[in-house]
């Protein structure tokens, strides 16, 4: 795994450049990047269940209804976790000395508010705005994607 690491890294690197290189740090530079996978890795995970495998049905779970759009949001949830954690604990913030443990704790307490934060912008884009489900995720990506990163610099993989 950790020759797996070592070659995303430097995939990455190779693209760390003038003018990117004089702005962006390259912890920055290789969090986006990570996160810019994870986060199309999602988008295509989300189509896919959403289109092909809820074929946009609610799910009934006998005490509950739960839309397409959430459903289909919390299964893709632990791929984008584990690949996730992997990413940024292998590649974006290689120097933290906090042990994987706590790197994996505090990582799921950020990404719970991570799902907190998506699931209250799909609740606004589509029930509350009548947005498409899966332009609706795009957008609850951005927002996310900041708190994040903000979570992820100073919380979880602190140097």
């Amino acid at each position: 795994m950790r020759r797996l690491a070592d070659e995303i890294t430097r995939a990455i690197d190779l693209f760390y450049v003038r003018p990117v290189a004089t702005f962006v740090p390259r912890e920055v530079f290789r969090y986006a990047a990570c996160g810019g996978a994870n986060v199309l890795l999602g988008w295509v995970l989300y189509y896919a269940i959403y289109n092909f495998l809820l074929r946009q049905q609610p799910v009934d779970l006998s005490v509950t209804l739960v839309s397409a759009h959430v459903a289909a949001m919390l299964l893709c949830f632990p791929f984008t976790f584990l690949v996730g954690f992997w990413l940024n604990r292998h590649v974006a913030f290689r120097a933290s000395a906090l042990p994987s443990g706590a790197q994996l704790v505090r990582y799921g307490l950020s990404v719970v508010g991570s799902v907190a934060v998506n699931y209250l912008c799909l609740k606004l884009f589509v029930d509350a705005c009548g947005f498409w489900a899966t332009p609706s995720q795009m957008l609850a990506t951005g927002v996310t994607t900041l708190y994040s990163f903000l979570a992820a610099k100073y919380f979880t993989f602190r140097a």
